[in-house]
């Protein structure tokens, strides 16, 4: 077995080095042709900064803002991380940490027990239908009157943008569990709470992690909108700020750091999820 597994990954990693360097053809061949037009002059850099222009300001975003021989406020992590770009990350992350939680929450529970029961599921599908289609970024007038500005406004338009796809995965999850689990566990003598912990609740899992994903996705698309209006820090608002002065390259600077960190995110999560799901896949030895 040992052998087999070996033969595997030695076929297995070129192929993925394989796809990791066709993957960056396509990249690399818009930012050369990106950068042929902003030297050739027919747009106004102002406009369409070229990409090396991008990257010194992406570099002077992320550097500390003083040199370590002026910085006082801490030892030398400290220093590394006290430039803008490290601070907005952290506090984007941090909003889209807690609304997640506090989104996620609130409808994992709810899920589960309108995917469980047909009476919890009458009662609240309704309202959801009617709530669900409306977007997060409609809340916002609602958000700052209630709130005001600051930190709670942006988590709790977080909040309903994670809230809805963990709920609708979930209640799907449960209510979609194959009917030969039940009547297996049921021949088994199994009762109501023993099926609900061992049965349903296993075999949603896939789902549920699925909307996990879709809602930590979610999540982060409102933090950048909420960060535009409600607040005077994270990556939303530094591009809001460089919209005002009309600082192109670092707006773009920002974009690609939003771009880098969602992919970061993403590739954490589907880690994650391949290896809660090892035992659904048949990877589990």
């Amino acid at each position: 077995m040992e052998r087999i597994e070996r033969r595997k990954t030695r076929r297995l990693t070129p192929l993925r080095l394989s796809d990791t360097g066709v993957g960056l053809v396509v990249p690399v061949l818009a930012i050369a042709l990106w950068q042929w037009i902003a030297a050739s002059g027919w747009i106004n850099p102002q406009v369409l900064p070229a990409p090396l222009d991008v990257w010194r300001k992406w570099v002077d975003y992320l550097l500390p803002l003083v040199a370590w021989k002026d910085y006082a406020d801490g030892g030398w992590l400290s220093w590394a991380f006290s430039g803008e770009l490290p601070v907005d990350i952290l506090a984007s992350l941090y909003r889209v940490v807690l609304g997640f939680a506090l989104g996620a929450g609130l409808a994992l529970p709810l899920g589960l027990a309108m995917g469980a029961s047909r009476s919890v599921y009458a009662w609240f599908n309704p309202l959801v239908q009617v709530l669900r289609p409306i977007p997060p970024i409609a809340y916002i007038p609602l958000a700052m009157l209630w709130f005001g500005l600051g930190n709670p406004p942006a988590v709790f338009l977080i909040a309903i943008g994670a809230f809805f796809p963990v709920l609708m995965n979930t209640v799907a999850g449960v209510r979609q569990v194959d009917g030969i689990y039940l009547r297996a566990a049921r021949n088994l003598g199994a009762g109501r709470l023993t099926m609900f912990v061992r049965v349903i609740l296993p075999a949603a899992v896939p789902y549920i992690l699925s909307g996990v994903r879709i809602g930590i996705g979610t999540a982060f698309i409102v933090v950048i909108v909420a960060e535009m209006i409600a607040v005077n820090s994270g990556l939303g608002f530094r591009i809001s700020e460089a919209r005002e002065y009309f600082w192109s390259d670092k707006i773009i600077a920002g974009m690609i750091s939003i771009g880098l960190l969602g992919l970061a995110i993403d590739v954490g999560v589907t880690k994650l999820n391949n290896h809660l799901l090892r035992w659904h896949r048949g990877l589990e030895h």
